[in-house]
């Protein structure tokens, strides 16, 4: 089956960073980030697709095709801009979980080592087979949010509204929403996504005799979770926009449902985060793991056993420690970890989309799979966007 690495990469993408930062938009700002949410499925279907059909034509991960076309001290370079997105993440996932527990009553000092065994034992004692069930499993609890998300009882008519025609502040409140749409954006569209569907492709021996059913699954995947992102938007919007809730962690929004639309979707919506945040554990260290190994030459691929490729387990296991070791700190704070975390992605995801429309481009790689001029059109504008969101953020910082 072809199916799987488009779908699981979408779903691992609505993390719990991602459902935070969604929530902080809906609870910040109502209905009015909806537009950008229909805007950026288009993005993240073309970005994902070249992604996809890079690993199919080539057989290659992007970090080997960065190091071969680019040389070693880009490579470093993009690496490191991974690791950074990559490690923050990591850490709001272990955060996520923790918090979706505690609902539940549940300690994080037995959640966090607990889950962070679980990941850990099912990728390096598993197959890509049985990981890939796993992993597809988890995000059909993402429906969870869609349910939440109905059982808030939105008004369907302010929400077309807003996604035709959003209030956008100005003034001094522009800048965070500035920085909000970046953090939506780069919580939506990710570096680490790119490395991780690349390499699953060519890890489970998608070539382009089939791609076929790979674009679909690529297409189906992402969006999926774009509309789960749409009903956390929406859920959150009718909870907490006109009331004067603070959310601190994606587990607010979850206590907040239950006056509004009852227990049972706060419970739904607290299973949805689990499944978010164990899926997505797993999945980033993954992509670092993929990453830095395909780079350099080392054996890569849940499909080996630990011996033979102990640097791809050894950076696997080392992202998974440091991620709950600090999820585990006394008075860590999530929120701002979570929500800074996919700002960052935000910020840096222009630096890895470069790097793949340069490599797309080239014939002597992909032959005549390069991307169409349109398709170009479109990615180049939301790497000048996304520059521009930085720019405007960091010129209102220095002078408010």
């Amino acid at each position: 089956m072809v199916l799987g690495p488009g779908i699981i990469t979408s779903a691992a993408d609505n993390d719990a960073g991602g459902i935070t930062t969604y929530s902080v938009a809906g609870a910040k700002y109502g209905y009015n980030m909806l537009w950008a949410i229909i805007l950026i499925t288009f993005v993240l279907i073309l970005v994902q697709e070249m992604s996809a059909r890079m690993g199919a034509v080539t057989q290659k991960g992007l970090g080997e095709l960065i190091r071969e076309e680019f040389g070693v001290s880009w490579t470093l370079f993009a690496l490191t801009v991974l690791l950074v997105a990559n490690l923050a993440t990591t850490i709001a996932e272990f955060a996520g979980i923790a918090a979706s527990l505690e609902i539940f009553g549940i300690t994080r000092y037995i959640a966090v080592p607990a889950a962070a065994l679980a990941v850990w034992f099912l990728v390096v004692r598993g197959n890509y087979k049985t990981v890939e069930r796993v992993f597809l499993a988890l995000a059909l609890l993402y429906g969870t949010y869609i349910v939440s998300g109905v059982l808030a009882g939105p008004n369907w008519r302010e929400v077309g509204g807003a996604i035709i025609k959003p209030a956008i502040p100005m003034g001094r409140e522009f800048k965070d929403y500035t920085l909000l749409l970046i953090a939506v954006i780069g919580t939506t569209i990710t570096p680490w996504m790119q490395f991780f569907l690349q390499a699953s492709v060519v890890d489970k021996g998608v070539d382009i005799k089939n791609y076929g059913f790979q674009k679909a699954d690529v297409i189906v995947g992402s969006i999926l979770t774009d509309v789960v992102s749409f009903f956390i938007i929406v859920a959150a919007a009718v909870t907490i926009f006109h009331t004067n809730v603070e959310i601190k962690e994606a587990a607010d929004l979850a206590k907040a449902l239950e006056p509004v639309a009852g227990s049972l979707a706060t419970v739904v919506f607290a299973v949805g985060l689990l499944a978010a945040s164990l899926l997505a554990a797993a999945v980033l260290p993954l992509s670092t793991a993929y990453t830095f190994t395909e780079a350099f030459g080392f054996e890569i691929g849940v499909s080996r056993k630990l011996k033979e490729a102990p640097a791809f387990y050894g950076i696997y296991t080392s992202a998974i420690l440091i991620g709950a070791g600090v999820a585990l700190l006394p008075g860590f704070n999530p929120l701002h970890a979570m929500v800074w975390s996919q700002a960052v992605n935000g910020i840096l995801l222009p630096v890895i989309l470069f790097f793949m429309l340069r490599l797309i481009n080239n014939r002597d790689i992909m032959g005549e799979y390069v991307n169409s001029k349109w398709y170009n059109a479109v990615v180049w504008v939301t790497f000048a966007s996304l520059i521009s969101f930085s720019l405007i953020v960091f010129a209102a910082t220095l002078f408010p």
